[in-house]
């Protein structure tokens, strides 16, 4: 017990046993087990926990499910349907206590942004892709709730690298994180990547197979996408960012194959209209004289590249004196364009 002065009345102000700092910041450590602390304790281990809404991870996590459906199709050779059911926010104690532990767990790392993050599969949706693996027969199957075997613990494996691959993919228009499956964990205890209270970005999708139903989740810390939250806040794509990967090499590819004309010519002269008019068959145009044989390359009117004539066999050919303008410094700097002789 205490005794202060009151600066401002000047009556002692007593202190008892637990009141003070302490008790303010919920520091109570004589409270009993499951009493509500109140203070900065309370406010920690609140378990309601406020959703903050990033659109563009909602759009993340909703191109992962199509992309999951996708790749667990091709990996069962059956009917798969990946719907996202919703994206909340809890706490990572909270995520690691619903967990049961006949379910697997995948760890997966960001190396750009430095981060973890978990794949959760229920018992239902890893019996169910184990079993098709080994030849199961179609349909409603019910399983135990028994450990997982080696072999079996190895297909799921499998299946855990291609739903990280796909959530890479789907995370890579915001921001090339380079999420990497890192292990796969049996006990949830194990897969520990954050601190209990730490606040974490939660998406759970439904998986339908066949007549089975099952459960996914995928949880990131929201320490670990601070870096991208800028981009996360966006409502839609840009034109830089939201273009796909793959539509974008389909351009490139297209780009390159396309034809240009391109016209090479040795000398050129200025005249005026009335010159050119009075021209008839068998007149001859003079140039000044040169030396050494050059030619230009032009497009569009464009000179893009110049270099020597001279011959290739049985063509003629131009041996260029530089890269051809516009193309990037690593291009080459002497290339050889053959006409017909």
């Amino acid at each position: 017990m205490s005794v202060e002065e009151d600066t401002e009345t000047g009556d002692e102000v007593v202190w008892s046993e637990g009141e003070g700092v302490s008790d303010l910041l919920g520091f109570d450590l004589g409270a009993d087990d499951g009493v509500d602390r109140s203070g900065l304790r309370a406010l920690v281990n609140s378990a309601l926990v406020s959703h903050q809404r990033l659109p563009m991870l909602d759009v993340v996590f909703d191109r992962a499910s199509r992309r999951i459906s996708t790749s667990l199709r091709q990996l069962t050779n059956e009917n798969v349907e990946v719907t996202l059911d919703n994206v909340t926010s809890a706490r990572f104690g909270d995520f690691l206590q619903s967990q049961a532990d006949s379910g697997v767990i995948a760890v997966m790392r960001s190396q750009a942004l430095g981060g973890n993050g978990i794949v959760a599969a229920d018992s239902a949706l890893v019996h169910s892709v184990v079993d098709l693996l080994l030849g199961g027969r179609r349909g409603a199957v019910s399983f135990d709730e028994r450990a997982l075997t080696a072999i079996e613990l190895g297909l799921a494996q499998r299946m855990m690298e291609f739903i990280v691959a796909d959530f890479d993919a789907a995370f890579r228009p915001v921001h090339d994180a380079q999420f990497e499956f890192d292990r796969v964990e049996t006990t949830p205890r194990f897969a520990a990547i954050a601190q209990e209270a730490s606040v974490c970005a939660v998406a759970k999708y439904r998986v339908a197979i066949e007549e089975r139903s099952a459960r996914l989740v995928i949880l990131i810390p929201h320490a670990a996408i601070e870096p991208v939250r800028e981009k996360l806040l966006r409502e839609f794509f840009n034109e830089a960012s939201g273009a796909g990967e793959d539509w974008l090499q389909h351009l490139s590819e297209g780009v390159a194959a396309t034809g240009v004309e391109v016209a090479a010519v040795l000398a050129d002269r200025s005249v005026t209209i009335g010159e050119l008019g009075g021209l008839t068959i068998g007149d001859t145009l003079t140039f000044s004289g040169f030396g050494e044989p050059r030619v230009d390359l032009r497009s569009g009117g464009k000179t893009v590249a110049s270099g020597r004539v001279g011959r290739l066999g049985a063509a003629i050919a131009i041996r260029l004196d530089g890269k051809v303008a516009g193309a990037p410094d690593g291009a080459a700097v002497e290339e050889e364009t053959e006409a017909a002789a």
